[in-house]
């Protein structure tokens, strides 16, 4: 039988096949396509500064480098959930992985700024297939809710690993081989995981699924308004803004008429359990992505470190994160998740609130304590978010949920970039306008952790 027709299995079909296979070797393969994602994702922040020297762009094209990603990511992610619902997570995971390492691919050969961009796109949209099943495939496979919390830890503890391989292998790859080399790393363990990818147990729930196409539409043009309103100025700035705006308000009118079977179901966006972990995650996201993308830039503008120096100088932050990342299932089963968030967010805030008094990350032992305590938030605050908002609903919409968490997720991580980016280019790319930058980005991450505080009721 081949993967489409193995997808319309039912839940209690696919438990017998679950149980025969190791769960070790599950995790493994789940795991390395997080770390192929989340590798690229760190090393391209600290190629920024090397990719406008050599083609020669304006920091708003920095900007898209990152946020194309994120922003298709963020797009995608949604209707990812849904096809791997209706189709099969193993089904839809594969195809994830070879669009990312095609896009990689893509990125690693461009000859010119729209190249990449396109290749971001699609790396993009690789990575919106592939996150959303390997959440859900926790959610259905690890059935007692510690050893999921425990299976989501170590999934949260392969993002801090990334993290930590990430910044100092780019460094001496950018330093060695060139800008270019950080996308063509990603692609022999892309081919690894599409291989691995084999043993993975299909599931599906496609009963009531649909893909909602003009949902999809709203809010692609609304997000998509929105950043381009942020990033590129100008005076068309205030009428793609009010354009998204209106196709955001939109997006909720459609959904709220399709009801059910739509992208974003009205009873997954009025449980309050699921959506204020969703704000949570997007604030963390907001303030953290900016961050690892102005504080390399900054760094390697000003001269106060070389590339290699400059991922190495972010390790610290990497190293926390993973020490600490894998103990927070443990951790969330015993005090419960909301503690574990709030404290990981008002840590975060507090790290960026010392990177502010930094001058563009100078003197360096200070950035480093500004860097560690944000890991040591993430490492918190990761595991417990995306727990909580799987757990809010039932496994038949497992995919759907994963998705809207990953969603804000990445909406927040767009938003980050395109805002902090946006002070920090706007105040001429000096001293007053990294610190603005950093005070925004630490306000946002402080009113997440004030909405992780707030009981649900």
């Amino acid at each position: 039988m081949d993967d489409r027709q193995s997808a319309g299995v039912t839940r209690s079909a696919e438990l017998p096949e679950v149980q025969l296979t190791g769960q070790g070797g599950i995790l493994l393969t789940l795991c390395l396509a997080i770390l192929m994602v989340q590798v690229d994702t760190s090393v391209v922040n600290l190629a920024a500064h090397a990719i406008g020297v050599a083609l020669r762009v304006p920091m708003s094209t920095l900007q898209w480098t990152v946020d194309a990603y994120n922003l298709t990511y963020a797009l995608l992610l949604m209707s990812g959930g849904t096809l791997a619902d209706i189709f099969g997570r193993r089904w839809i995971f594969r195809w994830g992985i070879g669009l990312f390492t095609l896009g990689s691919l893509v990125c690693g050969l461009a000859p010119n700024a729209g190249t990449l961009v396109l290749g971001r796109v699609v790396s993009g949209t690789g990575a919106a297939l592939l996150l959303p099943s390997t959440l859900a495939l926790i959610r259905v496979i690890w059935l007692e809710p510690r050893q999921r919390a425990h299976a989501i830890g170590i999934w949260a503890g392969t993002n801090g690993a990334a993290f930590a391989i990430g910044p100092p292998l780019g460094g001496f790859l950018i330093s060695v081989a060139g800008w270019r080399s950080i996308f063509l790393l990603v692609i022999p363990p892309g081919l690894l995981a599409a291989w691995l990818a084999r043993m993975l147990p299909e599931s599906a729930h496609p009963e009531g699924r649909r893909l909602d196409l003009p949902g999809q539409l709203l809010v692609g043009l609304g997000l998509g308004g929105l950043t381009l309103a942020v990033i590129e100025r100008g005076d068309f700035a205030m009428w793609s803004a009010v354009l998204g705006g209106l196709c955001l308000v939109g997006f909720l009118w459609v959904e709220k008429r399709t009801g059910e079977t739509a992208m974003a179901p009205p009873t997954l966006l009025g449980n309050r359990a699921l959506t204020g972990a969703m704000g949570v995650a997007a604030a963390m996201t907001f303030g953290m992505y900016g961050t690892v993308f102005l504080l390399p830039l900054a760094w390697l503008r000003s001269g106060a470190l070389s590339v290699t120096w400059a991922g190495t100088a972010l390790l610290p932050m990497s190293l926390v994160f993973v020490g600490f990342s894998h103990k927070t299932g443990a951790w969330s089963h015993r005090f419960g998740a909301r503690p574990l968030m709030t404290g990981g967010m008002a840590l975060i805030g507090a790290g960026i609130s010392i990177l502010s008094y930094t001058q563009t990350g100078r003197p360096l032992w200070l950035a480093e304590t500004g860097l560690v305590l944000t890991g040591l938030g993430m490492a918190l605050n990761t595991g417990p978010v995306l727990a909580a908002a799987v757990a809010a609903v039932p496994p038949s919409r497992a995919g759907t949920a994963s998705a809207l968490a990953n969603t804000a997720r990445m909406v927040g991580a767009t938003f980050g970039v395109a805002v902090l980016g946006a002070v920090y280019d706007g105040a001429g790319t000096g001293n007053f306008g990294f610190s603005l930058a950093m005070r925004i980005g630490a306000g946002v991450v402080f009113v997440g952790a004030l909405l992780a505080a707030c009981p649900i009721p």
